[in-house]
């Protein structure tokens, strides 16, 4: 029996209708049928009487592009290597920089990695795929095209499975998935950097023709912190695959985010999209700014442009780059230099193919290590701990696996030890502030400072347990916000 997923019109929440079942006239399934039908019903008449009244919410809607680095030694069409601050310009082979004559040849292992995210992601993986070229400007992009997959990627039609919080508490969490349309292999382009102080822009070509897995998830989340957490998922599963770094910081993961609002029951509105985040908790940030800014446009009785944003982390705001009315036209082409993708599975495999030069479906998938999602379960079945402490433990197992620090230092960096309960953490932080009435009003004055020694109070109570982001916030709503 197929599984749909359908939004039930309140903010974060999905349905799971089993088709092809409404034969079944009693049982336990008929029974849980009945109920969200009474649910659909309820819903449908509270919607109908919202908009009679004009008190109808707006939803909104969020869709995600994440741009993935391969873990590779070479480039996807280049043996230039891939090294991260690489004096500039160091690594750029004649294709990277699109001279003359120069034509492009796989890298296998990108295409392997490619398959591997695919099948940990659950798609349909083509045996045949194509390679585009999309045409745009870019100063840093030599050809003036991308090598792309435009009309048919490596694979289709996956699932991303995620927990996040939604609740004040840090155990109250949800288990959403977001339906994964494709992954599509494409090559990165170079990096421009300003120099406003002599007034010049110098091209970098070390990026230009890293291999990229996109990883496009369809519009099935509702808010910042949704996709921020959908995103972790997807980091740690890349890491734990080892297809890529997935190293924000760096640039190794980068998130394009889709956002717009509507009426329940309406057509999705205009959608704005903000480019190039690196961090999920700017992505978090990005995306619940946007839903703000949008909704007050609408209930102001004006209009929202399609257009591309950029989000300003000192500003914590979106800032327009460019307008999208008109119709960009990247006037797509088939790429006439590198021949369809073929891939094979156990069946199809030619018995005189070498087998070093064709990827084998089946045989990565055999590879395929454990993932997040499972290590999480058995660590709660094995140690019979709590599922949200299996979170920490699956993190704290990625970060030792990094090398770059011992367990010990994790642990003291990191403060996996923390309260984790904001419940206690406000009610420690209620303590500090009602016994510390001169500092309280120091802030209150203007002297934001001094909010510094109340943080230092709530960490010398709690040992050094306390997570310092979320003290100043609890901090900052008690002490500022009236």
């Amino acid at each position: 029996m197929a599984a749909t997923l359908l939004h039930d019109g309140s903010r974060g929440c999905l349905l799971f209708l089993v088709q092809g079942v409404q034969q079944q006239k009693s049982g336990p399934l008929a029974k849980h049928l009945c109920c969200i039908r009474r649910r659909w019903r309820a819903a449908s008449t509270a919607c109908k009487h919202a908009r009679a009244t004009g008190s109808l919410p707006w939803e909104s809607v969020v869709g995600l592009e994440v741009h993935a680095q391969i873990n590779s030694i070479s480039k996807l069409f280049s043996s230039s290597q891939v090294k991260f601050a690489a004096p500039p310009n160091s690594t750029v082979s004649f294709f990277d920089a699109s001279l003359p004559g120069t034509l492009p040849t796989i890298n296998k292992r990108c295409v392997e990695a490619a398959v591997m995210t695919s099948h940990a992601l659950h798609c349909a993986i083509n045996k045949k795929s194509l390679f585009d070229r999309k045409h745009y400007f870019y100063a840093d992009l030599p050809a003036g095209y991308q090598i792309t997959q435009q009309r048919l990627p490596i694979a289709v039609n996956g699932l991303l499975t995620y927990r996040y919080q939604v609740g004040t508490k840090w155990n109250q969490m949800v288990t959403k998935c977001v339906r994964i349309k494709q992954v599509q292999l494409e090559q990165d382009s170079g990096k421009s950097l300003h120099d406003d102080s002599r007034r010049q822009t110098l091209i970098d070509l070390n990026r230009a023709g890293i291999g990229l897995m996109e990883i496009v998830m369809e519009p099935d989340m509702t808010c910042g912190e949704e996709a921020a957490a959908a995103v972790r998922e997807l980091q740690l599963i890349l890491k734990s695959l080892g297809t890529s770094l997935a190293n924000m910081s760096e640039g190794q993961l980068r998130v394009d985010a889709n956002i717009s609002v509507h009426r329940p029951g309406e057509p999705y509105g205009v959608r704005t999209e903000v480019k190039n985040i690196n961090s999920a908790r700017f992505l978090a940030k990005a995306i619940d700014y946007e839903i703000r800014r949008q909704t007050e446009i609408l209930d102001n009785g004006g209009t929202i442009l399609n257009e591309t944003r950029a989000f300003d982390y000192k500003l914590g705001a979106t800032i327009p780059m460019r307008d999208k009315e008109g119709k960009q036209d990247y006037r797509f082409m088939p790429e006439p230099n590198l021949p369809p993708l073929i891939l094979y599975d156990a069946k199809s495999l030619p018995a005189n193919v070498d087998a070093d030069q064709v990827v084998n479906i089946d045989l990565i998938k055999e590879r395929l290590p454990e993932l997040p999602s499972v290590t999480r379960e058995r660590l709660v079945e094995q140690y019979g701990i709590l599922p949200e402490h299996s979170f920490i433990l699956v993190v704290f197992q990625e970060l030792c696996k990094e090398g770059k620090k011992t367990p010990a230092q994790i642990v003291q960096e990191k403060n996996l030890g923390q309260l984790c309960d904001r419940g206690q953490l406000e009610d420690v932080c209620q303590k500090i502030v009602d016994g510390h009435k001169e500092e309280v009003a120091a802030v209150q004055q203007g002297n934001l400072k001094v909010i510094n020694k109340l943080i230092g109070l709530v960490q010398k109570s709690t040992n050094g347990r306390a997570d310092p982001v979320l003290v100043r916030t609890i901090l900052e709503e008690k002490v500022l916000i009236k």
